[in-house]
């Protein structure tokens, strides 16, 4: 049986960049290309002890008890499917202390692992400084802080030095963030 992690956990999160789009383009065959993107994903987490927590359609969670486990899962797993050449997928991995609730983790670690990936492009891999604290940082560039949706400011580091087009869905200022106070209108 499986012990999974508790305390600090790494998350990794990933998904099938344009997967609607590809469905379309391959019609029946998106089923061998599915499952090829599956194993991929199973076997670089079962290399590196992490626990599949749940998947959605062409979208993985996953725990793992290090970091370092967690970015050479990701590492692979993205070596794998580029070299199939079939798919892209973005990954995110963010590490801190969501709570065990039943058959997964629930807190803002998981939403902030989940934003994450999403911030990313296919092909992509980009942790936090959380999870970049907790590595070996060769090979990782740093695309500075955005604020993603709903979680905040966050830094992000990526994978390589491959070239992506700006981080998804991120708003990226030097700016303090806002807090819409309206003066003077507290009975309103």
């Amino acid at each position: 049986m499986e012990t999974w992690p508790a305390g600090t956990v790494t998350l990794l999160f990933t998904d099938i960049e344009g997967s609607t789009r590809l469905l379309e383009e391959l019609g029946d065959s998106y089923k061998e290309t599915l499952a090829e993107h599956n194993r991929s994903l199973r076997a670089s987490v079962e290399n590196h002890r992490g626990i599949e927590l749940n998947t959605w359609g062409d979208a993985f969670f996953v725990a793992f008890h290090s970091a370092s486990d967690a970015l050479a899962a990701a590492i692979e797993a993205q070596a794998a499917l580029d070299a199939s050449g079939s798919v892209k997928v973005r990954m995110g991995i963010h590490t801190g202390e969501p709570i065990r609730a039943g058959d997964g983790y629930i807190g803002m670690d998981v939403h902030r692992a989940a934003r994450i990936a999403a911030a990313g492009h296919g092909g992509q891999i980009l942790l936090s400084r959380a999870t970049y604290e907790l590595v070996d940082p060769a090979g990782l560039r740093d695309l500075g802080s955005h604020r993603l949706k709903d979680v905040g400011e966050i830094q992000l580091f990526q994978v390589g030095d491959a070239v992506f087009p700006a981080i998804a869905g991120a708003r990226s200022s030097n700016l303090p963030t806002f807090d819409p106070v309206l003066i003077g209108r507290e009975e309103e």
